[in-house]
């Protein structure tokens, strides 16, 4: 599966491919979970409504937010993100004035006016 804008890497589903709990119940779907995972990915970061998931890609919106409700109120999710974040990707990290704020005393030394007269 070749990746993505938005979607998850080979290193990051190797560490949580495992915490996914087997299917039990109804007939099996036909997307697995790394293409669910890879839906709430694209619909977090896109900022879209859930209808608008592009369904030749993840299937059917509706399908997708009712496993997404079932993990988020499961709390796998949250585990999932928790084993992500052990070891964080910087390739996305800005710093900048914005966001980081200098103290005041940062400025320097009080200037003195000499006389020039």
């Amino acid at each position: 599966m070749s990746q993505r804008r938005y979607e998850i890497s080979d290193e990051q589903w190797d560490q949580i491919k495992d915490m996914f709990p087997p299917y039990t119940t109804g007939r099996p779907s036909k997307l697995n979970e790394r293409i669910m995972f890879n839906a709430f990915l694209w619909i977090a970061r896109s900022g879209a409504a859930w209808r608008d998931l592009p369904e030749e890609r993840y299937g059917s919106w509706k399908t997708v937010y009712s496993r997404f409700c079932k993990w988020r109120d499961s709390g796998l999710l949250v585990a999932i993100f928790q084993a992500l974040q052990v070891e964080p990707d910087f390739e996305n990290l800005s710093i900048d004035s914005t966001s980081v704020k200098a103290h005041q005393h940062c400025a320097g030394a009080k200037k003195t006016q000499t006389d020039t007269k």
